[in-house]
């Protein structure tokens, strides 16, 4: 089941404060930068950047994401490891609130999401 609308926009107004505290300086925006995608229960990180043998094609580079259980009442909190797929974040697996979500990414204690 997708998010309800309410906790949509909530999660949009706090995921852009955050990437707005993160991002770099614009004249360095068409270098790096970062974004995000809500997709049902599912919010992702990303960061954006040209490729380094072609600069016309932007790759998005993902980071981190947090999937809602609704049953649960909680967010699990994933990053993606060299193979590719999303793996639960051992040190703190799920939060209670999205909020708590980016906090663990902003701390990335074991340079998971931002190296």
């Amino acid at each position: 089941m997708a998010i309800s609308e309410f906790e949509l926009k909530r999660c949009e107004r706090e995921v852009e404060k955050f990437l707005e505290k993160r991002r770099p300086p614009a004249h360095i925006r068409s270098q790096l930068d970062f974004g995000y995608r809500i997709e049902n229960q599912s919010v992702e990180l990303f960061e954006v950047r040209p490729q380094w043998n072609n600069p016309e094609k932007i790759l998005e580079l993902p980071l981190a994401k947090a999937t809602y259980v609704k049953k649960e009442k909680l967010w699990k909190v994933y990053w993606q490891r060299q193979d590719l797929k999303w793996h639960s974040y051992a040190p703190v697996p799920t939060v209670k609130y999205f909020e708590d979500f980016l906090v663990v990414v902003s701390e990335d204690e074991n340079a998971c999401f931002f190296g």
